[in-house]
C-alpha cells in the first residue's frame, strides 16, 4: 500500500534506543527507507532483537562527530530526519553532566548545522525534546507557550537542544518541528532505574518493588506506539498551516508513581508486593504533565492506547524478554 512514507529516505538518530527501535519498525512498515545512526551496537536493543537492523542502512558514529553526521545525511540523500539520540537518564546526567551536554546539546547543533548546509535536501526534521525542557513551572499543565527553564543537568540539556532547534527554524527557515513527550514506556526499555520496567521485572520475579521517590511524583505516561504515531504525524504535517514549532504529546491523564505501580500490579496479579519507598530521588521535578490540545487540534493526533492496553503489551514484551534471558 502506498503511504506518505513510501520511498522516503529517513535518518533516525538513536535507532537502538527505546523510541528509535519502535520508530524504525513503524517507518519500515510504512514503506520508508531507513538510515539508522548508531553509536553502539547493543544486541539487547529491540532494534536488533526484532531483526529490523537487517532492513536498514546503518551508519556508525557519535553525535559529537560532525563528519559522521554529514556523511550519513549526504551519502544517503536523506529527506527526513528524526533526531532521537540523547543521553536519556536523569541520574546519569546528574553524575556526569559533561557527557550529557556533549551528546544532547552539541549533538543537536551538529546535526542541525549539517542539515542547514545541505540546503533543500532535508525537507522535514523532527527533534525529540521532552517535558523536562520546561523545568519546574508554577502552573500546570505545561503548554507550548511556557518558557523553557531547566535547572538540573538533564533538564538543561533538553531546554538547550529545544531552543537551538527553534533558533535554526527561526533564523534559517528550516523545516523543523519539536516533540515534547511525557514519560515514555513500552517494551524494549532496558533502563531498569525507570519505574515501569523495574516494577514489571519485580512482579515477574516476585521480589519487592523499589520506589526511589516518595511515590507521589506526578507524571504523564505515554505508550511507545502512541509516541511513534505522534512523531510520524508531526513529520507528515510539516509545511501545513500552523504545523511549526513545538508540540506536546501526552494522554492528559497524569498519574502518581504509586498509581502507575498499582496499575501494573493489578494487571500482573502481584498486589501482595508492598512497594519499598526509598524517598531518595535527586534532581527530579515533583509534578509534570502536559496540555496536548495543540496536537489534538492541528495534527488531529490522539493516543490510540489506553493505559491498560499499553501496559498489557509492555508486560508481555518483558515476560518474553526475561524468559529468554533466563
Amino acid at each position: 500500500m502506498v503511504t506518505f512514507w513510501t520511498g522516503k529516505r529517513v535518518l533516525v538518530t538513536g535507532a537502538t534506543g527505546l523510541v528509535g527501535s519502535w520508530l524504525v519498525k513503524a517507518l519500515l512498515n510504512s514503506g520508508a527507507q531507513v538510515i539508522a545512526f548508531v553509536r553502539d551496537a547493543d544486541p539487547q536493543s529491540e532494534f536488533y532483537r526484532s531483526g529490523k537492523h537487517r532492513e536498514t542502512n546503518i551508519v556508525n558514529g557519535k553525535l559529537e562527530d560532525y563528519d559522521a553526521l554529514e556523511r550519513a545525511l549526504n551519502e544517503h540523500a536523506v529527506d527526513t530526519v528524526f533526531h532521537l539520540a540523547a543521553q536519556p537518564i536523569v541520574g546519569a546526567a546528574l553524575r556526569s553532566p559533561l557527557q550529557t551536554f556533549e551528546s544532547n546539546i552539541r549533538g543537536t547543533y551538529n546535526l542541525l548545522e549539517c542539515c542547514r548546509r545541505l540546503g533543500p535536501l532535508v525537507q522535514r526534521i523532527v527533534i525529540a525534546s521532552s517535558d523536562k525542557a520546561y523545568g519546574e513551572q508554577p502552573n500546570l499543565p505545561y503548554t507550548e507557550a511556557m518558557p523553557l527553564q531547566g535547572r538540573e543537568p538533564y533538564e538543561v540539556s533538553k531546554s538547550c537542544a529545544d531552543l537551538i532547534a527553534q533558533s535554526y527554524a527561526h533564523s534559517y527557515g528550516m523545516p523543523i518541528t519539536i516533540a515534547r513527550c511525557g514519560n515514555i514506556y513500552g517494551g524494549g526499555d532496558l533502563n531498569w532505574s525507570r519505574i515501569v520496567p523495574d516494577t514489571i521485572r519485580a512482579c515477574l520475579h516476585n521480589v519487592p518493588i523499589v520506589i526511589r521517590s516518595d511515590g507521589q511524583f506526578v507524571r504523564d505516561y505515554i505508550y511507545i506506539k502512541d509516541v511513534c504515531n505522534a512523531y510520524m504525524q508531526l513529520a507528515e504535517g510539516i509545511g501545513k498551516v500552523g504545523v511549526t514549532g513545538a508540540f506536546n504529546f501526552g494522554p492528559s491523564k497524569p498519574l502518581t508513581v504509586l498509581e502507575m505501580v498499582a496499575a501494573i500490579q493489578k494487571l500482573m496479579g502481584c498486589e501482595h508486593l508492598d512497594p519499598i519507598i526509598q524517598n531518595k530521588a535527586q534532581g527530579e521535578i515533583r509534578s509534570q504533565y502536559l496540555d496536548s490540545s495543540r496536537a489534538y487540534e492541528l495534527l488531529v493526533w490522539r493516543p490510540l492506547y489506553t493505559l491498560e492496553q499499553g501496559l498489557t503489551e509492555t508486560i508481555e514484551w518483558y515476560r518474553a524478554f526475561l524468559e529468554q534471558a533466563s
